[in-house]
């Protein structure tokens, strides 16, 4: 059945001079930016009350409204159990396990965090997305913040939008990092491999920090921060400075073979990109008090550390 949406935001000044398509996906991120082109061109979204087209590029200060009928998709609750690290009437914190899709999509139409978070809290329907305001990949963990209400929710967006919301990684990548570093490249689709992220002039601002923790003889362990949160974003960062994450086949180039003869076994065994989200900052919704979590990292990152250890100290007593 046919659902009426209403929405509004000003675009904010660090936006100036982007096309609008571009603009709209950032400031509403709870949908596809197929959808909002549709709306762009069906008059559906418009600036300033009046029609834009897609490419269109924006000074910043204008109003931005959609008013759309969309058909309503109804999703499952399941009983699928959560690390929840705190809750409250406004959000709740999960750590996300490996494995477990974000959203339902192509390939994983149930079994998903949202059916889970149904379950768990079914007043959250009435919550665009089950009030899942950012994603992890499938395969990464770590935590994830959702909104209980629409007003959190709004808040939680604001402040992705803003960048007042903190998100902190760790990593394992291959090659050794001898210093801390900055990337900061813009991101869009692969022009040939739709499924997968590149780096593009023509793309998203994507801006990553990483700091370097522990350096292995091949190895290096690293903590990351974003200033922006895009698809695949540390995954194609790191690659690009010719540093991708053990375990990623994505964009990893394949398996490289360690000196070590006797990582190849846990190296090979590692079959997720090594990547954990361990820390979330954020003003709460409710109190504006600033808040934070974290959580260690997952048993199997634990064991890839600790054979690097145990190799580079193999290497040293030779």
């Amino acid at each position: 059945m046919p659902v009426e949406i209403s929405h509004r935001a000003v675009v904010p000044t660090h936006m100036a001079l982007q096309r609008l398509d571009h603009i709209v996906a950032g400031l509403f991120p709870d949908y596809s930016r197929s959808r909002l082109q549709a709306w762009i061109k069906e008059g559906e979204l418009t600036v300033d009350g009046a029609v834009a087209r897609p490419n269109q590029k924006l000074r910043g200060g204008e109003e931005i409204r959609i008013h759309a009928l969309v058909n309503e998709v109804t999703n499952e609750a399941q009983a699928i159990e959560l690390d929840i690290v705190y809750e409250d009437e406004s959000l709740i914190v999960i750590n996300k396990p490996a494995g477990l899709v974000v959203h339902p999509g192509a390939g994983n139409p149930d079994g998903t965090l949202l059916n889970a978070l149904l379950h768990h809290a079914p007043e959250i329907d009435a919550v665009p997305r089950a009030g899942i305001v950012h994603r992890l990949d499938k395969d990464t963990t770590g935590l994830l913040v959702v909104a209980r209400t629409l007003a959190s929710q709004n808040h939680l967006v604001r402040q992705l939008q803003d960048r007042s919301m903190h998100r902190i990684y760790e990593a394992v990548l291959y090659g050794v990092l001898s210093r801390d570093g900055i990337v900061n490249a813009a991101l869009g689709r692969h022009p040939t491999q739709r499924t997968k992220m590149a780096i593009r002039r023509d793309g998203r601002e994507a801006i990553t920090r990483y700091r370097v923790l522990e350096t292995f003889p091949e190895h290096t362990h690293v903590e990351l921060s974003l200033e922006t949160g895009r698809t695949h974003q540390i995954r194609v960062h790191m690659q690009s400075v010719k540093h991708s994450l053990v375990g990623d086949t994505t964009y990893g180039g394949g398996f490289k073979m360690p000196a070590d003869k006797t990582l190849e076994t846990t190296l090979r065994g590692f079959q997720r990109p090594a990547l954990h989200a361990r820390q979330l900052g954020l003003i709460h919704p409710d109190t504006e008090e600033e808040c934070s979590w974290e959580t260690e990292l997952p048993d199997d990152m634990q064991q890839l550390l600790e054979a690097l250890s145990e190799a580079e100290a193999r290497r040293d007593d030779l």
